[in-house]
């Protein structure tokens, strides 16, 4: 059975929008605890790519949250459609040949495979910044973190909510005592060769 919606089959298709991109689209999903480098290393990874004449997006929770998903809060079922729209915005511009560079807690396996299975196994990869919670407490740029140990926060992803470490991650990148420079770096070597055109 054919469950194509006949829209689409009229749409000009991913590999024709990434041989003009001269790229593969693919979703590097970033999951890790809350400051443990995930946006930072997005980003910086994004510039990197700029130079390289990547097309790229990033989508993070302040960009989501604020946007398209600011009705939802933290609770699991909040957390599991948040997750949902962010996969299915993210297979779109998969559609259209663009690299996705998505930084999201993210913090359950089911999640995450969730995630996966709307994207397409073969479009994600997955990044797990495993970065140890003391470190995430030490940066806490936004005081999160302490407002999740004073109570003012619930469901709070390390402190009052669990947080599952991927169990079979693409690539697993360890913060402590290394520069953003040196994360990136990996992350680019990693990802480059499964992004770059192959037409």
């Amino acid at each position: 059975m054919n469950d194509i919606h006949p829209v689409f089959e009229k749409m000009i298709g991913q590999h024709e929008k990434e041989t003009f991109l001269n790229q593969k689209a693919k979703v590097i999903w970033f999951t890790g605890l809350s400051g443990s480098g995930k946006s930072t290393i997005a980003l910086s990874l994004e510039k990197r790519l700029h130079e390289k004449d990547f097309f790229t997006q990033v989508l993070d929770g302040d960009n989501v949250r604020t946007g398209i998903n600011n009705n939802l809060g933290f609770s699991e079922e909040d957390r599991t459609e948040n997750i949902r729209r962010i996969a299915e915005i993210s297979k779109l511009f998969v559609n259209c040949g663009i690299i996705t560079l998505n930084s999201f807690v993210s913090p359950t396996n089911a999640i995450r495979k969730l995630a996966k299975e709307i994207i397409g196994k073969d479009n994600f990869i997955e990044i797990f910044v495993d970065t140890p919670i003391e470190i995430c407490e030490q940066r806490d740029v936004k005081g999160l973190y302490k407002k999740a140990r004073e109570g003012k926060i619930k469901d709070f992803t390390g402190i009052t909510s669990p947080f599952e470490a991927p169990k079979n991650p693409d690539l697993t990148i360890k913060t402590e005592n290394r520069t953003i420079e040196n994360c990136v770096e990996e992350v680019f070597n990693f990802i480059v060769l499964k992004i770059k055109s192959k037409v």
